[in-house]
């Protein structure tokens, strides 16, 4: 996924070429490390790669609501959906 070699590189050399390195990324499809003097300042990477790095996050967001969902049941920190639809009504004067 990433290469130390050919994957760090300084802004001032990405501002030199940007449409050279705007080609690289869009061929191989690895995120590109920009620093500035010497230490990492960015992470640039194409579009399409970022957005399957976004999906993959939400989707693991939704795993981990199941899992806490799943944990809460086993471990009896759930109550009856009648009762909290009652407290609900009564928190705001709703008739039944």
């Amino acid at each position: 996924m990433f290469d130390i070699t050919k994957d760090i590189h300084s802004v001032t050399t990405f501002r030199r070429n940007p449409g050279e390195f705007m080609k690289q990324l869009r061929k191989n499809k690895r995120p590109m490390i920009l620093t500035v003097k010497g230490k990492a300042a960015a992470v640039v990477q194409d579009a399409e790669s970022y957005q399957k790095l976004l999906d993959i996050a939400a989707r693991a967001d939704v795993y981990e609501a199941i899992r806490q969902g799943l944990d809460d049941v086993a471990n009896g920190r759930t109550r009856p959906a009648h009762e909290v639809f009652n407290e609900i009504r009564e928190q705001h004067g709703m008739p039944r």
